[in-house]
């Protein structure tokens, strides 16, 4: 092994992510280096990139990572999220967050806003930290680090995303509640939501509908699990109207919000049932304010929630689901190409250019 190793380094939006060499790290018990088999560039990849969010810099980004163990530390032995011992050559994915587990918040279950949070492929390089995100040769893995043995047979074209877009709608179902035998609505079919239809169907919701404004996504949703899909045209009513008719009246159950866009939010009060659930994921971008009516919101019972990040238990699910599910729904479909690590700011410029689900870059 050689004794450095490369990452592909981002300085700032405008600016090509350049390859640049760093030791490889001298581990401290519980930590462990991973070699990169496969990363995935996600939305908030892709918002850094062009500028709409802030990452502290110079760092290396993405974090929908597949890696193989290649160093474990000299003492101890590292067990993975079931209580398994890891050992050299297995594959695995982690946690995006990693949680210092003795905060107000972690002591409150909500470990994933950590007052201390490390989050891999949003972390500057640091002296001591210099491999923290998914286009590199290997990443650094922090004690505290949630991680999981991935099953065998299961292609990394559907593991890819699973610990950030499959883990994130899992958490949203769990926060949502039981969708068995219920209505959901599902705003925005983009990779969380084709993941949110396929996940409804998974736990027994007896509708899935699927709204959103490009046609072609909505042609995809049904082969994830959409039973009614719903184009939203000039006229937002028209897809009210159609909800009413679906549900004889009673609108959605359970919705989630995958958009983040303020009329895809203000749209889905309207769509919202009495007694329902309202699941925002995708609001992580600025956007103008909606308008909500408290007396409206008491009411009609509505639970609201936001949800970000997630907690170890929803990796854990997401793998389960994929595990369960990989044949069933076409997830490898949604990888639309495949670069080598060194061209990762051209398949940052092609999915961007072709709107793509998820875009792949390959170390060697």
């Amino acid at each position: 092994m050689n004794n450095n190793a490369y990452g592909m380094v981002f300085s700032g939006s405008g600016i090509p992510m350049k390859a640049q060499e760093f030791p490889i790290p001298d581990l401290k018990n519980s930590e462990l280096l991973v070699k990169i088999k496969y990363a995935t560039i996600c939305g908030s990849d892709l918002h850094t990139y062009q500028g709409s969010r802030n990452t502290p810099v110079p760092t290396i980004l993405g974090h929908e990572i597949i890696g193989e163990i290649e160093i474990l530390p000299r003492e101890g032995c590292l067990k993975d999220y079931y209580g398994n011992d890891l050992k050299v050559g297995d594959i695995i994915t982690w946690s995006v967050v990693v949680s210092c587990g003795d905060c107000h918040y972690c002591n409150n279950g909500i470990s994933q806003k950590c007052s201390h949070i490390f989050k891999y492929g949003h972390e500057p390089i640091l002296e001591n930290h210099q491999f923290s995100g998914g286009y590199a040769e290997y990443c650094h893995l922090a004690k505290g680090t949630t991680i999981i043995k991935v099953p065998e047979g299961i292609p990394y074209k559907v593991l890819g995303p699973a610990n950030c877009a499959t883990a994130t709608t899992a958490c949203a179902f769990r926060i949502g509640g039981d969708c068995s035998g219920k209505v959901v609505i599902v705003q925005g079919v983009g990779m969380l939501g084709l993941t949110a239809c396929s996940m409804a169907r998974y736990f027994g919701a007896r509708e899935v509908i699927a709204i959103d404004i490009d046609e072609k996504r909505l042609n995809t949703a049904t082969e994830f699990g959409a039973t009614k899909n719903l184009l939203i045209d000039n006229n937002p009513d028209n897809v009210i109207s159609d909800v009413l008719q679906i549900t004889d009246g009673y609108k959605g159950d359970i919705i989630f919000e995958m958009s983040g866009t303020s009329n895809s939010v203000e749209l889905g009060f309207n769509l919202l049932g009495i007694g329902g659930h309202f699941v925002l994921v995708g609001s992580v971008f600025t956007q103008p304010p909606v308008e909500i009516s408290p007396e409206n919101i008491v009411r009609n019972l509505f639970n609201i929630h936001g949800i970000h990040n997630y907690t170890p238990q929803d990796l854990a699910m997401a793998i389960k689901f994929l595990s369960e599910n990989h044949l069933k729904y076409p997830f490898e479909s949604l990888i639309s190409s495949e670069f080598p690590l060194k061209e990762v700011n051209e398949a940052f410029e092609f999915s961007i250019a072709t709107k793509s689900h998820r875009v792949a870059v390959v170390s060697n």
